[in-house]
């Protein structure tokens, strides 16, 4: 005879076979999560701290590249110019929108990295001027975490006794901001990296025909193609990084490409009609 607490138990067992754990998997990832939780690593990572990490500005540099350069393709395409126009207008927006939203890139995140010394500064000086005040904040930030009594008093005493660990306390908690500063020069550099490689995709097929003339005979056609698969290998790395899954984030950045494409095809073909 069962238990209502055995029944559970088996009840639970088999929902996670039925949704493909194996009673080996659960052991695997226990032994991957018990080697990842060493007191030696997780000292070493808290010492190190977290890494930078630039997949949303690659990400940001990708799609960006790819959906302006193919919506300039689309839109001469739309219009029923020449390919000459479409690869001089699309090398023009590679080198100079994939500069500019590199350079914006770098400012943004040198302002992020000059805000946070701004707030380090601040806190300092409300404690220098007024640290009561600043360790009643303490206090009721450990209060809202669930500390209480003598173990609150406690807390808020031992991180207000070194002076910078009370300030990255008041920067994480208060202002919640990072600590770790993100390196400005890489993220426009990946940013401009990004725009530039993948953005070249809807001009792949044109540069191939200027250079091999009558070599793609609808070059438009395969930049479609390419520009889709390459939407959609941003989006599927993308997913990697996000805890979303490959496919559906694929599809997603395929969808939010296609329809910035469609509008501008549209609009040449709407002022073809008009201008032409």
């Amino acid at each position: 005879m069962v238990n209502p607490g055995q029944a559970e138990g088996i009840s639970s067992d088999k929902s996670l076979q039925s949704e493909g754990e194996s009673p080996q998997s659960e052991d695997k990832s226990l032994e991957h999560f018990k080697a990842h939780h060493h007191p030696r690593l997780i000292a070493k990572r808290l010492a190190d701290g977290p890494e930078s990490v630039f997949i949303k500005d690659f990400v940001y540099g990708a799609v960006d590249g790819a959906i302006t350069t193919f919506a300039i393709v689309a839109g001469v395409a739309g219009a029923g110019l020449s390919a000459g126009i479409i690869i001089i207008l699309g090398f023009a927006n590679l080198l100079a929108d994939g500069f500019s939203m590199a350079v914006s890139n770098y400012l943004g995140t040198r302002a992020e990295n000059q805000h946070r010394i701004n707030v380090r500064q601040m806190e300092l000086d409300e404690i220098e001027q007024f640290p009561e005040g600043e360790k009643e904040e303490v206090r009721q930030i450990f209060a809202r975490k669930g500390f209480k009594g003598k173990l609150l008093e406690d807390a808020v005493e031992v991180i207000t006794a070194d002076r910078e660990k009370w300030i990255d306390t008041m920067v994480q908690e208060e202002h919640g901001l990072s600590l770790q500063d993100h390196d400005a020069f890489k993220a426009g550099l990946a940013t401009f990296v990004a725009f530039c490689l993948v953005g070249f995709v809807p001009l792949v097929t044109y540069v191939a025909n200027w250079v091999f003339p009558g070599t793609i005979a609808n070059p438009f056609f395969w930049s479609i193609l390419l520009t889709g698969i390459a939407f959609f290998w941003v989006g599927a790395v993308k997913g990697q990084f996000v805890s979303q899954h490959w496919l559906l984030s694929g599809l997603e950045t395929v969808g939010v490409g296609g329809i910035a494409a469609g509008m501008a095809y549209g609009v040449g073909v709407l002022l073809k009609g008009i201008v032409g």
